[in-house]
């Protein structure tokens, strides 16, 4: 009997052992905010530097509408694929430079498709330059209250000095929603197509989760699995951020988790995002999950949170099957623009979501728990 006791409890020390192994060894940054009243009713590390990846383009996205406010261009307007563009490494679009969109496909293409060559085009044709919108971004992002956020490109590829905090990008998140009600469809698509091609929202939330309706996903290997979540439920919206979680699975169920927390509880005694001060010894350094994420190991982990099919398993109770086709709106270049035929799979390299998440289930099928 004691011997049996004590193989249990070495069996549950090497298993906790091993769970801890497959974790980042920095602490993952995560809250969730009421988008009305800002209550936070969950936070950790909301102030550790972190790197954007494609959370970056939430603030692209708000540096054009603020353009597009001001009158200096319109959902119709041209956007067309520079060479600079089209130079930028997948997750892309893939077109040529010369080819033509307008300002609304591209804004389609870039928050589902999570577009990397799309985000430099939109940031030409918006700032007249790459740069010179970097620019405007980094000053919108100021004038905002974004407090400790940098930024260097459009899309949120590896750059140095590009980073961002969960309080930073919950700010942002809000003043998203708050400001331009009118662009909320754009975060809640479950999907795209060009006509020739269809694309699922990296977000698997959106559709599967009760009142999701927003915002971005984000992956690179510095900064793990990122993800900037928003739901609405009776009147209620709030927004949630996880950074450098260790699989999208991972990131949407801990997303789900936080919405539905917050959905389902009370405000009393939770403090305003605005009360909370800075905290953390190491605030002022990027986190660079590098080693914990893209190792062989980690793989290996992710490897088997997939099904038979290859496609990810889900643990949330939170998160459902969709049971019917996608919903997708049409995204695409202009007539006579052209398109560049491209094999499968042949965007898959690279440092982005789509080098995780080429078999996104559609549907995703719900877990057996």
């Amino acid at each position: 009997m004691c011997n049996s006791i004590r193989a249990l409890a070495a069996l549950a020390v090497t298993c906790a052992a091993i769970m801890v192994a497959a974790l980042p060894s920095h602490a993952n940054p995560r809250l969730v905010v009421d988008v009305n009243t800002l209550k936070v009713y969950e936070h950790e590390d909301i102030f550790q530097r972190w790197y954007p990846a494609s959370l970056t383009k939430l603030m692209t996205a708000y540096t054009t509408f603020r353009a597009i406010k001001a009158g200096q261009l319109a959902l119709e307007s041209a956007v067309v694929m520079s060479k600079n563009a089209a130079s930028e490494p997948p997750s892309k679009m893939f077109y040529k430079p010369g080819q033509t969109m307008t300002l609304d496909s591209a804004l389609k293409m870039m928050l589902v498709k999570s577009a990397n060559d799309v985000a430099v085009a939109i940031a030409e044709t918006v700032g007249g330059s790459e740069q010179a919108f970097i620019d405007r971004m980094n000053a919108e992002a100021r004038r905002i209250g974004m407090t400790s956020s940098h930024f260097v490109n459009p899309n949120g590829l590896p750059g140095q000095g590009q980073y961002t905090t969960a309080r930073d990008l919950a700010v942002l998140a809000i003043t998203l929603k708050r400001e331009f009600p009118e662009y909320a469809p754009y975060f809640a698509l479950e999907g795209i197509t060009t006509g020739k091609k269809d694309y699922a929202n990296y977000n698997m939330l959106i559709g599967r989760f009760d009142g999701a309706d927003g915002m971005k996903t984000g992956f690179i290997c510095a900064s793990g699995f990122n993800q900037v979540s928003s739901a609405t439920r009776g009147g209620r919206s709030v927004v949630s951020v996880v950074l450098g979680e260790d699989s999208l699975g991972a990131r949407a169920d801990e997303s789900a988790r936080l919405l539905q927390m917050a959905l389902t509880s009370g405000s009393v005694g939770k403090p305003s995002l605005t009360q909370i001060a800075p905290y953390g010894e190491s605030r002022d350094v990027t986190a660079d999950v590098s080693k914990e994420i893209c190792s062989k190991e980690a793989a290996k982990i992710r490897s088997e949170g997939r099904d038979e099919a290859g496609r990810q398993k889900l643990l949330s109770p939170y998160i459902h099957e969709i049971n019917r086709p996608l919903k997708l709106v049409y995204a695409g270049l202009v007539p006579g623009s052209g398109e560049k035929t491209v094999k499968a799979g042949s965007d898959v390299a690279g440092q982005g979501d789509t080098a995780e998440i080429a078999n996104v289930p559609i549907p995703v099928p719900r877990p057996n728990l």
